[in-house]
C-alpha cells in the first residue's frame, strides 16, 4: 500500500493530499530513510512524522483498504 494512502486511512493524516505534501516536504520517514509518497508499505515498517513541533511514531501493524473509524487505530501501534 501506498504511505499516503495509509497515513489517510488510518487517520493519522486526515486527508490524502496532505500526507503528499507532508511526504515532498520531506517531513515523513519510514525505517529511518525520508519517503515519498508513492514508498510501499509493509507490515513491521517503522513511520515517522513530523508535524510542526509534534513527532508520532508508530510501527504498522496491518494494510487494509477499506477501513471503518473505529478500526482505523488497529492499523498501526
Amino acid at each position: 500500500m501506498r504511505l499516503d494512502k495509509f497515513l489517510k486511512n488510518s487517520r493519522l493524516i486526515k486527508r490524502r493530499t496532505v500526507a503528499k505534501d507532508a511526504c515532498d516536504g520531506g517531513r515523513i520517514q519510514v525505517n529511518g530513510q525520508v519517503a515519498k509518497a508513492g514508498t510501499q508499505l509493509k507490515v513491521g515498517d517503522q513511520i515517522s512524522i513530523q508535524l510542526g513541533e509534534k513527532e508520532i511514531k508508530v510501527k504498522v501493524t496491518a494494510l487494509l483498504e477499506h477501513v471503518t473509524k473505529d478500526d482505523a487505530d488497529k492499523m498501526y501501534e
